[in-house]
């Protein structure tokens, strides 16, 4: 089957304006006197569940009681001390799953204290004060640590490691420093250039240096790592990503949606960019989300998000969800791809993208036997990623579902050698976590380091 629709990808579908406008701060910054009367919302519980729930651990009504107070520089190091990249987290979190889903203002009156939005007012206030720096280094111990990955678990083990006086070396594969915190979250998410800010920022502690545009290939690398560093993190993340495995999904017009949220996130003029008038988004989690709103903010008519299951079973929070339909986009559930359908004016591009109806049958699931089309002239690919590293398995890692085994602390079965991320089998996917996986190899690796 063919699809009648001419294929329209195309830069500029927007007014010049329109761009910045659109892609502005999606969640708007507290002003003193709002975060004040937030903050005085808290009851400041003693062993509190959001501190609990909080993977880094963050003291959260101890940074709260001093945003109402008026202290600030305080909070922001209550944040930072358990969470370097706090600034972030504050951004990109899913605090309606974790901290403020047990927040007692919750449970009680169904509206959560704003912890993300007070973590953020913190942050970001002593980040643009005159003197952002809140820690200094230990004495020099003279050992040095090699990690793998400059993304939110690498850097954060390098910052754990150079505040306990080691000097560390990243090695990372891209340009810039930041991992999926620079090329991989929606640019509305993170405005005006703070993934960098932040890598900066924590840099400016001194004792970490930064090697741009190395991959770990090769054993030759690896032994090499062992041997000139008294330790290894490897936090590379999940760099390959999962394929349809259909028919035309080599057609133009069909791509990877971390390579279209990279793209978009690295470009300097956004009307620069080309979308299509209709796009599919295949899959439904955070990074479908980004791709699917963003393609309807640059110009997009119509935008699909399709997922094979049911909305329970989407790994994009129900918020993430909501913001996805607030921006025009039409999520569809229980429809599988089966086939990428050619244009019929240019059978090199896709026109289409046919899927087979799904349901639950003996807690397996089955197609139905229908069959939907949907026209398309750009698809996005957003069904998860993988290590895809079989440089891991040749050096006799443990690997867990393709990823890296640990143990709670992050080391893993190789002596010396600590993993954590994405990368590391058995975990969330999500940004705090990762930072609270490099802190906590880091404090193992000092204590092995220094006995």
């Amino acid at each position: 089957m063919s699809l009648s629709l001419a294929p329209d990808i195309r830069p500029g579908r927007l007014e010049t304006a329109d761009y910045a406008e659109r892609f502005a701060d999606a969640t708007p910054r507290l002003t003193r006197a709002q975060a004040v009367l937030e903050a005085e919302r808290c009851l400041y519980c003693f062993d509190a569940p959001c501190a609990t729930a909080c993977p880094t651990h963050i003291d959260v009504p101890s940074f709260i009681k001093r945003i109402a107070d008026d202290n600030l520089r305080g909070s922001a190091r209550a944040i930072l001390e358990a969470n370097p990249l706090g600034g972030m987290c504050a951004r990109v979190c899913p605090t309606e799953n974790l901290c403020e889903a047990v927040c007692v203002r919750n449970t009680q009156e169904g509206k959560p204290v704003a912890i993300g939005r007070l973590q953020r007012h913190a942050v970001d206030a002593l980040m643009e004060s005159k003197q952002p720096q809140i820690f200094t280094r230990a004495a020099p111990t003279g050992k040095k640590i090699a990690v793998v990955g400059a993304g939110p678990a690498g850097l954060a083990c390098a910052h754990t490691l150079a505040k306990l006086g080691h000097s560390v070396v990243i090695f990372d594969a891209k340009p810039k420093a930041g991992g999926l915190n620079e090329y991989g979250l929606a640019s509305y998410k993170t405005p005006n250039n703070f993934a960098q800010a932040e890598v900066q920022w924590l840099l400016a502690i001194g004792g970490i240096e930064l090697r741009h545009s190395w991959r770990l290939e090769g054993l030759a690398q690896l032994d090499a790592l062992r041997r000139d560093f008294d330790a290894l993190f490897l936090g590379m993340g999940l760099p390959n990503t999962h394929q349809l495995g259909v028919p035309g999904e080599t057609l133009y017009g069909v791509q990877d949606a971390v390579d279209f949220i990279a793209t978009l996130r690295q470009s300097e003029d956004l009307s620069t960019l080309p979308i299509g008038r209709q796009v599919v988004v295949i899959g439904g989690g955070m990074t479908a989300v980004d791709a699917a709103v963003q393609a309807k903010l640059l110009g997009a008519q119509d935008v699909q998000m399709v997922y094979r299951r049911g909305p329970q079973a989407m790994s994009a929070s129900k918020a993430e969800q909501e913001w996805a339909q607030t921006n025009g986009v039409v999520i569809h559930h229980w429809l599988a791809p089966v086939e990428v359908v050619p244009n019929s004016f240019d059978p090199k591009y896709a026109g289409g993208v046919r899927f087979a109806r799904q349901k639950m049958a003996g807690g397996k699931l089955v197609a139905t036997g229908e069959t939907v089309v949907m026209e398309a002239d750009m698809v996005f690919k957003a069904i998860g990623q993988t290590l895809g590293n079989a440089l891991l398995a040749q050096a006799d890692f443990e690997l867990q579902g393709g990823r890296i085994a640990t143990d709670a602390n992050g080391q893993t079965n190789q002596r010396g050698v600590w993993a954590g991320g994405d990368c590391r089998a058995g975990g969330l996917d999500l940004t705090v976590e990762a930072v609270q996986h490099g802190k906590l190899s880091a404090q193992a690796i000092h204590a092995q380091l220094t006995p």
